[in-house]
C-alpha cells in the first residue's frame, strides 16, 4: 500500500500582520502548527520565507521542502513552552565545548587545532566575556564557573525563535562558542562550519574520504546554514 500524502488545498499563501507578529494565510485561513496553534512569527521576513515555501508546494505537500515552516513550528510548539530547559541544555555545551578538547598527537593535528581554534577562544573572551581554557585529551575538566555563567546568561536571553535556530548552530557544530560566532556574524557561516569540522577534515586528508560520512556531513552543513538564515530572519 502506498503512503498517503497530504495534497495542496490552497491557491495562494500570503503574510498578514498580527498584534503579536506576523502570520501566514492560505486563502485567508491561518497556518496552524502541529499543536494546532496559529503560527505567528516575529518578523515579516520570516513570515515571507514560510509563505514562499507553501506557495512552492506542488499537488502533494512535501514537508522536507519546508525547513522554515518546520523551524517555526518547533519554536512555537516546543521551544516557547520549554525555553528554560532548552537554554539549559545548550548552555551546557560551554563546559564541554569542542574548541577546548585538543588532540595530544599527532603534532600536525595539534598545530592545526591551535592555529584555528585559539583565535575563537580569544574572541569569546573579548566579545562574550567568557574565557574558556583548552585541554589536551578527552577527559572532562570543568571550566571556570564565572565564564560558564556569562555564556549561560546570553543563551537564556535569546527569544524562542532565536533559541530554536541557535539550537542547531550549537548542536551541529558541537560548540557553544561557534554557535555564538555564527549567530552574531563574527565570521561567515560556511567558514564556521569548516572550523567545526577540523578533526574530520584532517582525518579525510590523512586517510581518505568516506562517501557515506561525507553525505551525512553535507546534510548537517545545510541544516547549519539554514539555522543561520533563520537566526537572521527572526531578528527585529
Amino acid at each position: 500500500m502506498s503512503e498517503w500524502k497530504a495534497k495542496r488545498f490552497w491557491t495562494f499563501a500570503e503574510i498578514v500582520q498580527q498584534p503579536d507578529g506576523f502570520g501566514v494565510l492560505l486563502d485567508a485561513r491561518p497556518v496552524k502548527t502541529p499543536a494546532k496553534q496559529t503560527l505567528t512569527v516575529p518578523t515579516a521576513a520570516m513570515a515571507q520565507a514560510i509563505a514562499d515555501e507553501w506557495n512552492a508546494q506542488q499537488e502533494q505537500i512535501d514537508p522536507r521542502s519546508m525547513p522554515f515552516t518546520r523551524t517555526a513550528n518547533a519554536a512555537v510548539d516546543k521551544v516557547a513552552v520549554q525555553h528554560a530547559e532548552v537554554a539549559q541544555m545548550l548552555a551546557g555545551y560551554g563546559d564541554s565545548d569542542l574548541l577546548c578538547y585538543r588532540a595530544e598527537r599527532p603534532q600536525s593535528l595539534v598545530d592545526r587545532q591551535n592555529e584555528l581554534w585559539d583565535p575563537w577562544l580569544d574572541w569569546a573572551a573579548d566579545a562574550l566575556g567568557a574565557r574558556l581554557i583548552p585541554r589536551s585529551g578527552v577527559m572532562h575538566a570543568a571550566q571556570a564557573p564565572e565564564a560558564l555563567a556569562q555564556l549561560s546568561s546570553r543563551v537564556y536571553g535569546l527569544t524562542p525563535f532565536e533559541l530554536a535556530a541557535f539550537h542547531d548552530l550549537v548542536s551541529l557544530s558541537g560548540s557553544l562558542i561557534l554557535g555564538f560566532g555564527a549567530a552574531y556574524g563574527h565570521r561567515p557561516a560556511e567558514e564556521i562550519w569548516d572550523i567545526s569540522r577540523l578533526d574530520e577534515n584532517w582525518q579525510a586528508e590523512e586517510w581518505g574520504k568516506d562517501d557515506e560520512a561525507e553525505a551525512v556531513a553535507q546534510i548537517k552543513r545545510m541544516d547549519f546554514l539554514h539555522a543561520k538564515q533563520v537566526f537572521e530572519l527572526v531578528q527585529g
